[in-house]
């Protein structure tokens, strides 16, 4: 087993650590080790991925106006989502031989190029044309990632969900609304981190629990309003008191449950049924290091937000039953043997530094490609001749290198520079993860897009709107509102990609009427953006369990039961994505599960 090593980061230059179970794995995939920490591996995959953001552009072969995740001025031609996946054009014609006095990553951006790009990456969608990264959505609107919805509106990573509105990573649920990592919901809103609960509102980590408001950490618990108990009567007389068409309400109880989260303790991380992980947001699975948001998953090293799959390291988005994966993104279903691709599904084997290729087998820098085997710049070779042709090519990229313009080499064994990407970097999740300003992501060799001058104005501000909804009528479906974020900061604005103004959709409004809810005063963007702050960012923090025996130790919440220390400080310590600057008191698993009720 190879030893430890530390290395200076070719991006950063920080000093980042390759464990020996790492070196393992780049033996088992035939790779050298990476030039560039985890940290920075990932913020570079992200940059290959335009997560929520659409635009009007020119279709780049009828010159009709469409909607796609490209914006005009990304360096590639767009077509038509159903003219892309028609059988009427042949990838293979702008194929062309390897140049062996060039590098070959300027070869692969030429490439790029001049293959038609999708405009959108949805399968199967039915009146959802303003979705995209997306399977199966019905009657659907902004809304992105995620799979089997139908009338949803503003979401993102949520699948398997209707009726819904103005969710982050929800699944399995109905009639929802502001909500935030929450499974087999009905009827929950101003809510995060619920599993299987009914009628519950600006609640927080709870279980099994129905009739709730304002309530954390409960387990199957009915007719509880800020954690006390009441009779289903009592209950629904309080609850009736409250107005919550009113938006002045809501943002009431939203300020006060916000600091009543903060009184009781949190799990060092969020995950269930897990064996040998490290990481936050991981369920189901076992041997998971650094890594976040998984479900299903085993033998992960630095990996983000993948379902299903197992031996992967850098890989971020999907999976979906994919094995063998090294540094990838947004590229799953049934996939094997992977290395430094982007946007390939499904049943894809064996590619290599490949973008947009579907159900291909055994390419090495291809673009565009469908149901294709030993190809390499789109040119197709046969078995023999890929064979031979692959090694020569891996070894050229190590003799003449490519750099780009902050002198960062790419030899083979780097993702693809951030520089070939389509997308800016405040396009993409990189920037909500680890954002930037405009002068920081330029100064690091990032693109930067600037928000686009929108054609409209705004005909209504969001400080006119009707405080209820009782007093809102249909004339609202035809104004243009100013967003309150924008209206409060513009620059803070701009750096979430605001849209200025809004408007309210039929679907939208008709839901906010049923179920008795107020107009909101941001546009989606921005709305998308508070929600975020809910989430932990992707980092790991070395902390000791803040049970201080019979009480936490900033003194604020007071323990229930004895714990297994007694009155003594809780000894156990863990990684976790709480910095420790931050107000929430953070326990062990053992003491948080004793203290949930």
């Amino acid at each position: 087993m190879s030893q430890t090593e530390i290395k200076k980061c070719q991006n950063c230059s920080q000093d980042f650590k390759i464990e020996s179970e790492d070196f393992d794995f780049y033996k088992k995939v035939n790779v050298p080790p990476p030039t560039w920490c985890p940290e920075c591996r990932m913020i570079r995959r992200f940059m290959w991925y335009n997560e929520h953001t659409l635009y009007k552009r020119k279709d780049s072969h009828t010159g009709k106006e469409i909607f796609s995740g490209f914006s005009p001025d990304a360096p590639i031609k767009v077509w038509n989502h159903d003219a892309w996946w028609s059988d009427k054009w042949n990838s293979l014609e702008y194929g062309h031989k390897y140049d062996f006095s060039r590098p070959f990553f300027e070869q692969l951006r030429e490439l790029m190029g001049s293959v038609p790009w999708p405009s959108r990456k949805a399968l199967n969608p039915i009146n959802s044309d303003y979705c995209n990264h997306c399977g199966e959505y019905k009657n659907c609107y902004l809304s992105f990632v995620g799979s089997k919805c139908e009338n949803i509106a503003y979401t993102v990573s949520t699948s398997h969900s209707r009726d819904s509105l103005d969710l982050l990573r929800v699944r399995d649920s109905e009639l929802c609304y502001e909500d935030f990592d929450c499974y087999n919901c009905y009827q929950c809103f101003f809510s995060a981190h619920l599993d299987s609960c009914q009628d519950v509102w600006f609640s927080r980590n709870c279980v099994g629990c129905s009739n709730c408001f304002g309530c954390v950490n409960l387990k199957n618990k009915s007719y509880y309003m800020f954690n006390q108990p009441y009779s289903p009567a009592e209950y629904k007389q309080k609850r009736a008191a409250y107005d919550l068409g009113s938006f002045k309400t809501i943002q009431e109880f939203l300020d006060r449950t916000q600091e009543l989260w903060y009184q009781y303790p949190v799990k060092f991380m969020d995950g269930l049924k897990n064996t040998n992980v490290s990481g936050n947001y991981i369920y189901n699975s076992r041997n998971i290091y650094h890594s976040f948001i998984v479900r299903g998953g085993e033998n992960y090293r630095y990996c983000f937000h993948l379902s299903s799959g197992r031996d992967a390291m850098d890989y971020s988005l999907w999976s979906g039953g994919s094995e063998l994966i090294y540094e990838c993104s947004d590229s799953g279903r049934q996939n094997t043997r992977l290395k430094f691709c982007s946007d390939c599904y499904p049943a894809c084997q064996g590619l290599e530094y490949c973008m947009s290729c579907h159900t291909c087998s055994n390419c090495f820098g291809c673009v565009g490609l469908k149901n294709k085997q030993y190809c390499i710049l789109n040119k197709q070779y046969n078995k023999e001749e890929y064979e031979q042709l692959v090694p020569k090519i891996i070894q050229h990229m190590n003799d003449m290198s490519y750099e780009d313009k902050k002198g960062r080499v790419y030899k083979y064994g780097e993702f693809f520079p951030p520089e070939l990407s389509p997308f800016a970097y405040n396009e993409t999740p990189a920037q909500e993860y680890f954002p930037l300003t405009k002068r920081q992501a330029r100064t690091r060799g990032y693109r930067w897009k600037d928000l686009e001058t929108k054609e409209y104005k705004p005909t209504i501000s969001w400080k006119d709107l009707p405080d209820n909804i009782k007093d809102v009528n249909d004339v609202i479906l035809n104004e243009v509102i100013l967003c309150q974020a924008w209206d409060s900061d513009d620059e803070k604005a701009q750096e979430h990609n605001c849209t200025k103004a809004f408007k309210i959709i039929p679907q939208e409004l008709q839901f906010y009427r049923r179920m008795n809810l107020p107009l909101p005063r941001k546009c989606f963007n921005s709305r998308h953006y508070e929600r975020t702050k809910q989430r932990n960012p992707l980092k790991l923090w070395h902390r000791k369990c803040q049970c201080a025996g019979t009480k936490s130790d900033n003194k604020i919440y007071k323990n229930t039961v004895e714990h297994f220390h007694d009155t003594d400080h809780c000894p156990n310590e863990f990684e976790t994505s709480y910095a420790p600057e931050r107000k929430e008191i953070v326990y062990c698993e053992t003491c948080y599960q004793s203290e949930v009720v």
